[in-house]
């Protein structure tokens, strides 16, 4: 029995550049930025050392249904605008609900439910805290709320290995597809995690860029004068089928989801190893699984957050891979443009490398004052121009915990 081949016939998101997938799409190619200075009370009320992030650039609540929004965390109101639009995009399959699943992600969860309860316990008591507290705040809510909105009885998962998430559940949809467990599943990520506890944890671990002045350049992955992620929000969804049931039912399809890996390093929970052993090896599975060779990778979208050990350990995994010719692959390092959504981020980023197959083009990475010699990509600060034969490429995530998870695309 031949492996079915897993297709995307539908893309949502909405991010710090766009509030929808296209817009998104539109503005990376462009070169925007969407960090800014955030405007809220409490960056001067708790004196925080970083005063800018990448909020989502449509807020949620002004999109959903006021019921809709009021039952649900922030990460899950995001989720549910990206999930109804890549829905609508996949041509909102008509469906045996038994057939359907849901694979989501987040990093963290839902961080402002669970700290907005805990100002109300102590300034007002327990019984102004609301009974929907717990269902809100749970990582699993956003997998649950999507599983009710579009009837997927098939399951409902949730990972949560922090900025691997997304990419990890939509390798895990690829499997569960696979072993026949659904015929389409909705796949992705979802964080917003932007608030003054996240902010100065951060912060206080010296991850984040500390360029309060020039928020919109301070994302800048391979510059040698990079400081740390910029915080950022949003959520990615992925509509995943097998190609015979997408053809059956005459929907479009973007590209092939062709393979994945997910490994850990077992060395730090938030450093990489610096020989990058783990996350080579999450590279060699997602081309494995997809019967492909180093060589006949055409483009990466590197995890490349914008941190001082972070881009040159990812470097040093992927030249353990393509050797010298990792030098030679058009890269692109989104996060310049977005900041980083860690639970969401790579299902974004599975998004635009979706898109960059589709449309033949690599996008651009902003920022980039003076490369790196220690991380001597072929990233470039305006789009590059992708064959027009084959193409395949590599999404990279790596995450706190030691976890590491790739994607391998295919065009059509």
């Amino acid at each position: 029995m031949s492996t079915p081949r897993i297709v995307v016939t539908g893309i949502g998101a909405t991010s710090p550049i766009g509030g929808t997938a296209p817009e998104s799409w539109n503005a990376l190619l462009s070169g925007a930025s969407g960090a800014r200075t955030l405007e809220h009370e409490w960056v001067e009320q708790y004196q925080l050392p970083v005063t800018f992030a990448a909020e989502a650039l449509v807020r949620p609540e002004t999109v959903l249904e006021r019921p809709v929004a009021k039952r649900l965390d922030p990460s899950s109101q995001l989720a549910m605008v990206a999930a109804k639009e890549a829905w609508e995009d996949a041509g909102a399959p008509d469906i045996d609900p038994d057939r359907l699943g849901v694979d989501f992600a987040t990093g963290i969860g839902g961080v402002w439910t669970l700290l907005d309860a805990w100002d109300t316990l102590r300034e007002k008591g327990p019984r102004r805290v609301m009974p929907m507290t717990v269902p809100m705040l749970m990582p699993n809510a956003a997998a649950g709320n999507l599983s009710l909105h579009f009837n997927a009885r098939a399951f409902a998962r949730t990972v949560a290995s922090a900025c691997a998430s997304s990419t990890e559940s939509i390798v895990n949809a690829v499997q569960h597809i696979r072993d026949g467990l659904a015929d389409v599943v909705i796949a992705g990520g979802t964080e917003s995690a932007i608030h003054p506890i996240t902010i100065a944890s951060f912060a206080s671990m010296q991850a984040l860029s500390k360029r309060n002045d020039s928020p919109a350049t301070a994302s800048r992955p391979g510059s040698v004068d990079r400081d740390g992620f910029v915080m950022g929000e949003g959520a990615g969804v992925l509509i995943l089928e097998t190609e015979e049931h997408a053809k059956t039912r005459g929907a479009k399809i973007y590209a092939t989801i062709v393979g994945g890996g997910v490994t850990a390093d077992s060395y730090h929970i938030t450093a990489n190893d610096p020989e990058g052993r783990g996350a080579a090896r999450a590279v060699r599975m997602a081309l494995e699984m997809a019967g492909a060779s180093p060589d006949d990778v055409t483009h990466i979208n590197a995890h490349a957050t914008s941190t001082p050990v972070g881009d040159p350990n990812e470097y040093q995994a992927l030249r353990a891979v393509f050797g010298d010719r990792v030098d030679e692959i058009p890269v692109s390092a989104t996060k310049a443009s977005t900041g980083h959504l860690l639970g969401g981020t790579g299902a974004l980023e599975a998004i635009f490398t979706v898109l960059a197959l589709k449309n033949r083009v690599a996008p651009p990475t902003i920022n980039i004052t003076e490369q790196d010699p220690e991380v001597p990509f072929a990233i470039s600060g305006a789009p590059v121009e992708l064959g027009s034969g084959d193409q395949l490429a590599i999404s990279n995530s790596f995450g706190f915990g030691g976890h590491n998870a790739v994607v391998a695309i295919a065009s059509v």
